[in-house]
């Protein structure tokens, strides 16, 4: 008996789940995500709202599939500067780009979660996190990929604050879970509001 099913693959949200006590199941959601992205991006979407509906589409794609009362929830992270949406940097080259973009600079990091349960959404949330970067030069942001590459190439922005992106960093306002790519605490809170977690 689990708890809840996650519609990610992500191992780092699973662990969070897992250590806060619950029993998790993932199940990934099968989405073209960057086609999605684009649509809502031509339709003037902002940023909070992609996150949101990305996490949404992910929950309903795996609660079609889903037992009845079984609860899914589905995740996604934006990182967005100025109102311009970063996404995952192709290679080496193109993470260098982006964090010249970045650096010097504050940027938002937008987490949100959607939960569903017989195949409607019953609970949702967007953490916002602001990311301030150190100004960085050309050499700084090589040297700092060279160490950090691949690990950080499925990360948006190109940085793991949890490990060596962490030197990256000025100022981190906001919740660390949501940084991770899960508001967990406002899960957590919704959870207990339906009974479902003790003390």
């Amino acid at each position: 008996m689990v708890d809840l099913i996650l519609a990610s693959s992500s191992l780092i949200r699973r662990e969070m789940l897992e250590n806060a006590g619950l029993r998790v199941d993932c199940r990934p959601a099968r989405l073209d995500e960057a086609a999605i992205r684009e649509s809502l991006l031509a339709e003037g979407a902002e940023p909070r709202d992609v996150a949101d509906t990305l996490a949404e589409f992910k929950a309903r794609r795996v609660a079609e599939k889903a037992n009845p009362g079984e609860l899914v929830l589905g995740c996604d992270q934006v990182l967005a500067l100025k109102g311009e949406i970063f996404g995952k940097a192709k290679d080496q080259a193109e993470a260098a780009e982006h964090l010249k973009q970045l650096q010097g600079k504050t940027h938002h990091l937008m987490s949100a979660a959607v939960l569903y349960e017989d195949n409607k959404p019953v609970w949702r949330h967007v953490g916002v996190v602001r990311m301030t970067m150190h100004a960085l030069s050309d050499k700084q942001i090589n040297d700092y990929l060279d160490a950090a590459w691949p690990d950080v190439s499925y990360c948006v922005g190109a940085y793991q604050v949890e490990r060596l992106g962490a030197r990256l960093f000025s100022r981190i306002e906001g919740d660390w879970f949501s940084v991770l790519g899960l508001p967990l605490l406002d899960v957590l809170s919704h959870l207990r509001l339906r009974g479902m977690l003790g003390a």
